[in-house]
């Protein structure tokens, strides 16, 4: 068994716990490399680039916040990934700094279970050549710098749904609902959910609100407008410009992200601990 380890390294307490593990793994002899960036963080050439992590390794090791964790999964394939928690929110990552030995022997010792989650897939030209990216949590078109407000067009299945004036348009997983769909008033939806939601970023009408699909629709989104530059982004990361009228196609994609499962708690736990729900607040006090 060998680990793959990808460290946030703007975070001092991160690269603090990616040395205790490192050293960790040693003394029991279990193999391990880090990222290339991590790696030169850390003063160590034990490393590789991510993109062939997943060539040398059986299970990768997050630890930062929940955007580490999406950085991860982009390079994992079918690898489990477990997710240590040093950031703030942290919806996706799993564990504690103080669960991450046990989550690792319990990888070690074959005694895991997986939350499998969707991603989406995004088709797009770029460069005069059709590439398919995929996202964990969403896909985001927005109006960017653009001075006026454009329309964005979508269709589900080919038949259209609607003409939509705003400053953008989120498509999120069950997993993403939690993420950016959630801050522009998106609903939270549970894990494993079969569904898609399409959340409009400040829409022009008041009429206007989210839409929850099925995850097996074909979305098409074309934004309206004379000129302008448009960014596409998936999991918060700019992938192109879209011009006027092009169309990305936006589906349920094949391939899955595996992360290994904490089982001290639920989901229900997560959003109670996470949202502060239930927890009593004395303002002015």
């Amino acid at each position: 068994m060998k680990f793959a380890i990808v460290v946030n390294v703007s975070r001092q307490n991160a690269l603090d716990l990616a040395r205790k593990l490192a050293g960790w793994l040693a003394e029991r002899n279990v193999g391990y490399i880090f990222e290339t960036l991590s790696a030169e963080k850390l003063q160590t050439d034990n490393s590789a680039p991510i993109e062939e992590l997943s060539k040398y390794c059986d299970a990768f090791i997050s630890l930062g916040g929940d955007g580490t964790l999406l950085f991860t999964s982009h390079y994992a394939a079918t690898k489990p990934v477990i997710g240590v928690n040093v950031g703030y929110l942290g919806f996706l990552t799993e564990f504690t700094q103080a669960e991450m030995f046990t989550a690792v022997e319990h990888v070690l010792s074959n005694s895991y279970t997986i939350h499998t989650r969707s991603q989406l897939e995004a088709t797009v030209s770029i460069e005069n050549e059709i590439q398919h990216l995929r996202a964990l949590n969403d896909v985001a078109i927005e109006k960017g710098a653009y001075p006026r407000i454009p329309t964005f067009i979508i269709k589900l299945d080919g038949e259209l749904l609607s003409s939509y004036r705003a400053d953008g348009i989120i498509i999120a997983t069950s997993t993403g609902s939690t993420a950016y769909s959630m801050s522009a008033g998106g609903p939270i939806i549970a894990p494993k959910s079969s569904v898609f939601v399409i959340t409009p970023i400040c829409p022009h009408m008041l009429t206007v609100r989210p839409i929850v699909i099925s995850d097996d629709k074909i979305i098409e989104v074309s934004v309206d407008a004379p000129d302008g530059f448009f960014p596409l982004n998936c999991d918060g990361n700019l992938r192109k410009m879209l011009l006027p009228k092009e169309i990305i196609t936006v589906k349920k994609s094949t391939e899955v992200i595996n992360l290994v499962a904490n089982e001290n708690r639920d989901y229900c736990e997560i959003l109670r601990t996470k949202l502060l729900w239930g927890r009593e607040h004395n303002f002015g006090q």
